[in-house]
């Protein structure tokens, strides 16, 4: 009995560590990550409840980091570590607040899931496409997801009808600098504008 036990034990610690081990393909991550959203958006919670489980689920599966990096452009290159620092933190904050409002309004969002394709070992691309109701048309959405670590791939850009929103975001603070003869300053003033 004592060596069952043993091996038992044995074998619910091999367990436990392989379990903690394992790849999450691209397409059901962006699934699992729709059906959490659809969850957070149905109309049991607020909309306060809505934002903050949204603002939740973007947390853990969007590279809130690297898209605020890819966005800042080569203006990364030109600020000090502790510009970097002021701008990671208001990056976060506004992508948060602008991805969790705009989500709120929706009321079950239907995504299907339509195909996949590995880019390179660092990036896979999942097509869907939102389902049309009567209120809206079917829109077509793609998922750029950073796949290097296939333990926790993340979000990096969505495709919406041909329309990257992190190209998009990134040609908006580029405008705001410029127009603000390369000064940083004024990128930061509004991103502070718009997270209050």
């Amino acid at each position: 009995m004592k060596k069952f036990l043993a091996f038992a034990t044995f074998l619910i610690v091999i367990l436990l560590s392989v379990s903690k081990v394992y790849s999450i393909e691209a397409d059901v991550f962006v699934q699992s990550t729709v059906n959490r959203a659809s969850e957070a958006l149905s109309n049991k919670f607020s909309k306060e409840e809505k934002i903050q489980r949204l603002k939740e689920i973007a947390s853990e599966t969007v590279d809130i980091k690297g898209i605020g990096y890819y966005t800042l452009g080569a203006y990364r290159k030109s600020i000090s570590d502790e510009q970097i620092k002021q701008y990671e933190n208001l990056f976060e904050q506004y992508f948060l607040k602008s991805f969790s409002s705009r989500l709120a309004e929706y009321s079950n969002p239907e995504i299907e899931i339509t195909s996949k394709k590995k880019l390179n070992k660092n990036y896979t691309m999942v097509s869907s496409i939102l389902v049309s109701t009567e209120q809206r048309p079917e829109v077509k959405i793609d998922w750029r997801v950073y796949t290097k670590n296939s333990e926790n791939p993340l979000i990096r850009d969505l495709i919406i009808e041909g329309l990257s929103l992190a190209r998009t975001q990134k040609e908006e603070f580029s405008s705001i600098i410029q127009s603000n003869d390369g000064d940083i300053n004024a990128l930061f003033s509004t991103l502070k504008e718009f997270i209050k």
